[in-house]
């Protein structure tokens, strides 16, 4: 009897995605501290020296002596890994510490630390609709997917409104009436058009209509304010916001995610949720090093600063030459190209003809149609550097005969 042809089942599946245009490739890359954004790129026996222009290590935190320091006295001190979960013999002192830092950060009571930020988002809010009776989550048609499973795995209610439209999401509101409860969802940037919400619109509205407000901001912390808080914080309306979940794996340089808000309501995500219970807690060295990175962050301006300098200076460097650069009010720099095969070409004729790794964001990070390079110039990124890149797309745009921007 010879049963299902399970090889067969997943060699198709393999094919759709290679037929589509987006199988995705691994780059092995070695970052080299002191030098970043330069990299060792491996190809078996091959190593090559290339500029990395796509890594969400957006203020060189990673890099940062501090931090380094942090994680080697931490190692020397403790060890390496925590040992378990929090609630068996894995919650150390560092957590402790950087749960604190967290909650200050965006003055909130209390912090609870996940593994990521996708655990985090996809674990809060599966459990604010268990631990809500009757709750109806309101989610911006945007959101990350790691939102949109934390919605579909609590399964209650939910409504999508139109992407940052205060208006549509007023219309839902409405339609739900005062006694339900309420939920809205959404990011402060949205990491693949660089576009910002109106939180500010989107609080006020919540008040009016009693609902709670849960705010991503996953690409904004570290990255805006006055102390590295967010979007929210920049635009003073921090206060305002119930929830607020970012990460640590970006402007700060490691890993892991976390949530901010009320001591109860942190203290209830923590007694229901699966993806915080069962999970192993982050190293402590990893801990340690983020605790370094948000303090330096919480005095220094200066890495924003030059974020954003750098940011703005390769938006105009690239619409200058034609290039369908997706201007925005954020640090994102996406290029639209609009068709994953070209676009994966792109890529790859950038890394083996010009030493520059930039990867190609296709479906289902973005729709079908809007497949785009994904930039992130940060303050290591010399001038030298962003015009060897715009000349490269500036060729690769020529010899494809690709369209410019209007």
């Amino acid at each position: 009897m010879a049963g299902p042809d399970y090889r067969a089942a997943v060699e198709k599946a393999l094919e759709a995605v290679r037929a589509e245009g987006r199988y995705r490739e691994f780059a092995d890359i070695k970052r080299r501290r002191g030098a970043f954004p330069r990299a060792d790129h491996h190809r078996g026996a091959d190593v090559r020296d290339i500029t990395v222009w796509c890594s969400n290590d957006y203020l060189g935190m990673g890099q940062n002596d501090k931090v380094l320091a942090a994680m080697h006295a931490a190692i020397d001190e403790v060890g390496a890994g925590s040992g378990g979960t929090r609630n068996i013999a894995g919650t150390t002192h560092f957590h402790v510490e950087l749960e604190a830092e967290l909650a200050d950060l965006h003055a909130k009571q209390a912090a609870l630390l996940f593994t990521s930020g996708y655990i985090a988002n996809e674990a809060t809010l599966s459990t604010l609709t268990r631990i809500i009776p009757g709750l109806v989550t309101l989610s911006d048609e945007l959101n990350h997917a790691s939102m949109i499973e934390g919605i579909r795995h609590g399964r209650g209610a939910k409504r999508i409104f139109r992407h940052n439209d205060a208006g549509d999401l007023r219309r839902h509101l409405v339609e739900l009436g005062p006694d339900t409860p309420k939920v809205i969802a959404f990011e402060s940037v949205y990491s693949m058009d660089g576009d910002i919400a109106p939180i500010g619109d989107f609080c006020a509205l919540a008040r009016e209509y009693g609902a709670l407000t849960y705010l991503d901001e996953v690409h904004a912390v570290g990255m805006y304010g006055a102390r590295g808080g967010g979007v929210a914080e920049r635009d003073g309306v921090m206060a305002e916001v119930d929830i607020i979940e970012g990460t640590l794996a970006k402007a700060f340089g490691l890993m892991g995610g976390y949530v901010a808000a009320t001591a109860s309501l942190i203290d209830a995500v923590r007694c229901y949720a699966p993806g915080f219970i069962f999970t192993t807690s982050l190293a402590p060295a990893i801990a340690a090093g983020a605790i370094a990175s948000i303090r330096h962050l919480k005095r220094s301006g200066a890495e924003r600063a030059a974020q954003q300098e750098r940011a703005a200076r390769l938006k105009e460097m690239l619409a200058a030459r034609g290039l369908p650069v997706m201007i925005s009010a954020s640090h994102i720099v996406p290029v639209m190209v609009g068709d994953p095969v070209v676009c994966k070409k792109i890529t790859d004729t950038l890394l083996a003809e010009h030493a520059i790794y930039a990867q190609p964001i296709n479906y289902p990070t973005v729709p079908k149609g809007t497949e785009r390079i994904r930039l992130t110039p940060g303050p290591l990124h010399s001038d030298a550097a962003m015009q060897e890149l715009v000349g490269a797309l500036d060729a690769i745009w020529r010899g494809l005969k690709l369209d410019r921007a209007a």
